[in-house]
């Protein structure tokens, strides 16, 4: 009898431990049921009203993004309360994307996500640089100024009261920062620490062409991931390789472009990179007034005598071989002319009509009645 009594209390608590087993499981069923319902009939559907709870948030879209492939960021961001709703707006507006960066807001509604990620107004972070241009701004002498590498940069950065960066930001960036923080390419350190702390020694290393950045970073950041992805445009084109077809380092190939680039006409720039080849075969100064003008404060397209004996690192009548840096950022046609010159062995060149007609000779003799030709058109400033 005493035995059967002890094991009372035993039962009844497997009993109860099995209720309160029973009940968990429901309340667990229950519980995941309404988890279900509320994910695929309230947050699967969910859309937000308006233009958003005023916190700011930064959404890129990348060439070729989609709708459908930025939906998992905007809702991971809580821009918009579901893919569905995201998809449905898409259906409705048929939305055109271009690429950049575009300041949103978390809790918009679908139709106004897509609306501001459509506006030209709203985009930000995207600079296209030209060929040929300089990281500052250039003042042609009776013309407008020419904005810098700089410039774009930092104008796309301002438009907003919660961040701007200036040009000063920039340049003190490109300064200061260890170029190895910078992702500078291997291939281009030891030229860009010689410089020292002078901003003009990445000239060159950002790419012309489209780039995107986002603009509420630093400075630092800013021309690291410009300067990474024009490393691999550069790169991309068989420029290491070319480099010990045609004798001359990575950097300085980059150099010698960017000689093509603001000497060359178009349709010669094969000719020009020809010239420049066979001028330092044979250590004859380069001599173009591209180089002089790059460390002037005005510019144009004769340079005076004065001018021309200045000694700077580019000024190329000053100095044998090529400058120090590139002087502009050369475009793909460019470092393509430099990677493949055409065949020839000319040694001079000038452009003697207002048509961009070049001259190309190996006599000097010729190059002197080329010249006299150009000053005749006007093309060439006689007393300078």
């Amino acid at each position: 009898m005493g035995s059967t009594r002890n094991m009372q209390p035993k039962f009844r608590r497997r009993r109860q431990m099995a209720a309160a087993l029973a009940i968990a499981l429901v309340v667990l069923l229950v519980g995941t049921c309404a988890y279900v319902w509320y994910q695929r009939d309230v947050v699967a559907v969910r859309d937000y009203e308006g233009e958003g709870n005023g916190n700011v948030v930064m959404v890129r879209v990348s060439p070729g993004d989609s709708v459908d492939s930025l939906a998992e960021q905007l809702v991971e961001k809580d821009v918009v309360g579901s893919r569905r709703a995201l998809m449905s707006a898409a259906e409705r507006k048929d939305p055109e994307l271009q690429a950049g960066y575009y300041p949103l807001q978390e809790q918009m509604s679908a139709d106004k996500a897509l609306e501001w990620l459509s506006s030209d107004d709203r985009r930000r972070g995207v600079v296209d640089i030209p060929n040929g241009l300089t990281l500052q701004d250039v003042k042609v002498v009776d013309g407008d100024n020419r904005k810098g590498i700089f410039t774009l940069v930092s104008e796309q950065t301002c438009q907003d009261e919660h961040t701007c960066v200036s040009v000063e930001d920039l340049q003190k960036a490109a300064a200061q920062t260890p170029p190895e923080q910078l992702e500078i390419a291997d291939w281009a350190l030891d030229k860009v620490n010689a410089r020292g702390d002078d901003p003009k020694r990445i000239e060159g290393l950002i790419s012309p062409g489209v780039h995107l950045f986002d603009p509420t970073s630093s400075p630092e950041e800013i021309l690291k991931s410009l300067l990474k992805t024009s490393k691999e445009q550069y790169e991309n084109t068989g420029l290491l390789s070319s480099a010990e077809k045609v004798g001359l380092s990575p950097y300085d190939m980059l150099v010698a472009a960017s000689l093509v680039e603001r000497e060359a006409p178009e349709g010669d720039f094969d000719k020009v990179a020809r010239v420049i080849l066979n001028r330092l075969d044979v250590n004859q100064k380069l001599e173009f007034d591209s180089t002089v003008n790059y460390d002037l404060s005005e510019v144009e397209v004769a340079t005076t005598d004065e001018d021309r004996k200045r000694p700077t690192p580019w000024n190329t009548y000053a100095k044998e071989g090529l400058p120090d840096t590139p002087i502009s950022s050369p475009g793909l046609q460019a470092l393509h002319a430099i990677e493949n010159p055409a065949e020839g062995d000319w040694l001079y060149f000038v452009t003697v009509d207002r048509d961009g007609r070049t001259v190309f000779n190996r006599d000097f003799d010729a190059h002197e009645r080329a010249i006299e030709e150009s000053r005749r058109n006007g093309v060439l400033d006689s007393n300078r």
